[in-house]
């Protein structure tokens, strides 16, 4: 294979891969085809094992790359507002919005597959990603709870809840639509974890 023609396998591959994550935050992995994935990069599904072994491989590459994401944007909330509260509650005011609800196929991970991956086999290479996703985000999240006075398990403590309340938040939110309802489960949940008692040290 030609210089030419590995650079554009490779493209190939970043385009499915990239529609895949997407689809796959959108839609989840019900009713999910070779050959709608590839049809949605452009590609004739006869490609497809060219670049993945299966289709399980693409969707843990998949998950993968949403979980990156994710991880990208939380450490630029942390690099853009170096000072740890104000990055907090930034983050909570973005996750925690009607954007962030009406666009899934772009939104955080933790929440879009989280049903996937507990319906995956334990060995599936979704459920693997999404236990190291998981993992890294609570990292993430974990520094921007650190505070004065507050040691290391108590942060991580913090960032648990906080984590498990906007998914739970966001994954009400968008089940309810456009509602009334939903606009009240954003912002009381984003006004529960902003007040000075939910942020108190345990």
């Amino acid at each position: 294979m030609g210089r030419t023609s590995r650079a554009e396998a490779a493209r190939h591959r970043e385009e499915v891969v990239a529609v895949t994550s997407r689809l796959l935050r959108e839609r989840g992995t019900a009713g999910m085809s070779v050959q709608d994935l590839m049809g949605a990069a452009g590609l004739t599904h006869g490609g497809f094992y060219k670049h993945f072994s299966s289709k399980d491989e693409l969707l843990g590459i998949a998950a993968t790359t949403a979980f990156g994401e994710l991880l990208a944007l939380l450490d630029q909330f942390s690099d853009d507002l170096p000072d740890r509260s104000e990055a907090r509650s930034a983050l909570l005011r973005h996750y925690l919005s009607p954007e962030h609800r009406d666009t899934p196929g772009t939104g955080c991970a933790n929440t879009a597959l989280a049903a996937d991956a507990a319906r995956a086999s334990a060995d599936s290479p979704l459920r693997t990603s999404y236990a190291v996703g998981l993992q890294e985000t609570v990292k993430r999240m974990t520094d921007l709870a650190e505070a004065p006075g507050r040691d290391g398990t108590e942060a991580r403590r913090r960032a648990l809840v906080d984590l498990a309340t906007m998914v739970g938040a966001l994954t009400l939110a968008r089940a309810t639509g456009q509602t009334p309802l939903s606009e009240e489960i954003l912002q009381t949940a984003q006004e529960a974890l902003s007040s000075p008692a939910s942020d108190r040290r345990d």
